[in-house]
């Protein structure tokens, strides 16, 4: 495979991260070699947006909270993924666009057309392959998040209706973009989570 750019969206909770590391270490074993990324960060100044965005202590309106966001992304894209696709790597992104559109317009209430315009800029039209979506209900994800390693970061204490927004509008999108988008029930074990993950990339390469 080359020039693949895969993305990994949900809430908190959904094992999405653990999910993209285990397709990281399949595609591995294969031998490609994949860039691994995660928004906000992936980059020197995006890891320092992320630091401040998640921080407990801090508290940024929602405008400032999308507008860092956007600039996290923008460095992100130039500097990292358009890089790597131009050298005909896989990507692997934790989280992207979508859920901009998802926490900062369902979850904050800011307009979407707007946050599609500042998505548009930051990412210079560079959109996903393939997205794996990972539904789950937000009260078992924030459970999941509870029980691991770590203390909460500042979208872990939303309330549960931010939550249950960020839910919608993710299932939204996915409606929405029935070819880029993979709704996978992440309620069920790992292991089969991972087998219907790699089962949709296979589907894709065939389609490719």
């Amino acid at each position: 495979m080359s020039g693949l750019f895969i993305t990994f969206e949900g809430g908190e909770g959904s094992g999405k991260s653990t999910q993209l590391a285990r397709l990281a270490a399949r595609l591995r074993e294969r031998g490609a070699d994949p860039l691994v990324t995660r928004e906000p960060g992936g980059t020197p100044v995006a890891e320092g947006i992320r630091a401040l965005l998640l921080d407990p202590a801090r508290a940024p309106g929602a405008l400032a909270e999308a507008l860092l966001m956007e600039a996290a992304r923008a460095e992100l894209v130039a500097t990292a993924l358009k890089p790597a696709l131009a050298a005909g790597r896989v990507v692997l992104c934790d989280r992207y666009a979508d859920s901009t559109l998802a926490y900062q317009g369902a979850g904050r209430g800011l307009d979407p057309a707007w946050l599609a315009a500042l998505n548009a800029g930051a990412t210079g039209g560079l959109k996903p392959d393939l997205t794996f979506l990972f539904d789950l209900d937000p009260q078992i994800g924030l459970e999941r998040r509870a029980r691991a390693p770590g203390r909460p970061n500042r979208l872990d204490r939303e309330p549960p209706e931010f939550h249950a927004r960020v839910r919608a509008r993710f299932l939204e999108l996915a409606r929405a973009e029935p070819a880029r988008f993979v709704v996978i029930d992440a309620a069920r074990p790992p292991d089969d989570v991972a087998r219907e993950v790699w089962s949709a990339l296979d589907a894709l390469r065939t389609r490719s």
